[in-house]
């Protein structure tokens, strides 16, 4: 049965989840399907930006650390995420950088890998992990002796052999939107003697995570997605509690010490997860980003993650069937798994190479100009394609949104209005 915009705005209407759009300031005419790169701006943020910088910095000074709660803000934030991403009270920090957070959690589990099997000195990976991962991991390899190997995802069993010390992956990949199931990965590494450090940028907000559940060793995470904490709010980290005492994590700075305000000359750590704070928190975005995982609570009585799963799957479906139905003929194929159980909250097109190339950037670039914002990820001209990347963030994306997306995708295709010159003009951030 041909789906109509009618049936869209229907469906819009019934949905239970739908004022949660309210709480998050989107342009008028935009449809933003890009909240898997970076989230849309809850409205209290701009309020309570000026109240820190107003009130708390501007009448409160130094005295804030105390009276507005600043020293306690990783603590606080990390205990926000932790039931999103299925780990308990005290058991998570926000602070630095994906990044960064990292590199210090992959140190952390080379130390634990070189201390139970010195022999093991193989980092496992995906070849289509987000790179910054790669290098990270790669320049670790290098400090530390130890090989970087990346695999397809169906090669990743075979390749947990007895030389592997960590396995790190990205739970949701960033290119395709395909899912690993956490659990099963998570118990053959370890039945192969392999740490486990999972990144989930691309899941938490998105997709229900259980890092305890999964038995899992290591995590971080992004706070600007779908956490939507602004550009280059702070990321999170988690570390299973019986590991979290075992090592210093690497960047030992005086906010991770046990009694930063004693200032001792030597380090201190603290017990389990605030020994990874490194320096000072950046307070500004701390505080930002505690305005989008306000949007979770305010999720929560209406279900929860569950229920920003089911509609993220039902977003995504639409999207899949109306692209397919709509946009035949055009050279469009799917990157993205059909299962449900191995989808996150993306969906990413191919489309067909000919001599001057797939098209895709400019397509993706047309749909910007028109406000459908969604982005473009280059193939690496083998088995890797060019790819449309769409995010579908249940908390402010609806039905009708998604039908007029494709409506959209459909005219840039056949007007070949994506063949402008203004359109095939590369810029710094694609």
């Amino acid at each position: 049965m041909t789906i109509t915009l009618q049936d869209c705005q229907q469906r819009d209407a019934a949905d239970p989840l739908r004022g949660l759009r309210d709480l998050f300031s989107i342009p008028a005419g935009v449809i933003y399907l890009d909240g898997n790169s970076l989230g849309v701006m809850p409205k209290a943020a701009a309020a309570r930006a000026a109240e820190v910088i107003t009130q708390e910095w501007g009448t409160g000074l130094i005295r804030s650390w105390n009276t507005a709660g600043w020293f306690d803000l990783p603590q606080r934030l990390g205990n926000m995420i932790a039931p999103l991403i299925g780990a308990g009270k005290d058991e998570v920090v926000t602070t630095d950088t994906t990044s960064i957070n990292l590199f210090k959690v992959l140190s952390a589990a080379l130390s634990i890998a070189a201390q139970d099997a010195p022999q093991r000195k193989v980092i496992v990976s995906e070849r289509s992990n987000f790179p910054t991962d790669l290098y990270i991991a790669e320049g670790l390899c290098k400090e530390r002796g130890y090989t970087l190997q990346l695999v397809e995802p169906e090669e990743i069993a075979a390749a947990l052999t007895a030389d592997v010390a960590v396995l790190m992956l990205t739970h949701v990949n960033y290119r395709t939107g395909a899912m690993h199931d956490m659990a099963a990965v998570t118990d053959a590494a370890h039945a192969a003697g392999a740490l486990v450090v999972w990144d989930l940028a691309h899941s938490a907000g998105a997709v229900p995570v259980d890092l305890t559940g999964a038995k899992a060793d290591f995590s971080i995470g992004c706070g600007y997605k779908y956490l939507n904490g602004g550009p280059g709010a702070p990321s999170f980290v988690w570390v299973n509690p019986k590991h979290a005492d075992r090592f210093w994590q690497p960047l030992s700075g005086w906010w991770g010490h046990a009694k930063p305000f004693e200032f001792t000359a030597d380090y201190q750590p603290a017990a389990g997860i605030t020994r990874y704070l490194c320096g000072t928190q950046p307070i500004v975005s701390m505080s930002l980003l505690e305005c989008g995982l306000d949007g979770f609570k305010a999720a929560e009585a209406l279900g929860g993650m569950a229920a920003l799963r089911a509609k993220s799957l039902a977003l995504t479906d639409l999207y899949i069937q109306l692209v397919e139905e709509r946009c035949q003929g055009y050279g469009l194929g799917l990157a993205t798994p059909r299962e449900h159980a191995k989808r996150g909250s993306q969906v990413c097109l191919t489309r067909e190479h000919s001599a001057t190339g797939s098209g895709a950037f400019a397509i993706v670039q047309a749909l910007i100009a028109r406000g459908v914002i969604g982005d473009f990820r280059a193939g690496d001209g083998g088995i890797h394609k060019d790819i449309l990347r769409f995010g579908f963030t249940p908390l402010y994306i609806g039905f009708e949104d998604v039908w007029n997306a494709v409506e959209h995708l459909r005219q840039v295709l056949e007007t070949a209005e994506w063949k402008k010159p203004e359109f095939n003009q590369k810029h710094a951030v694609t």
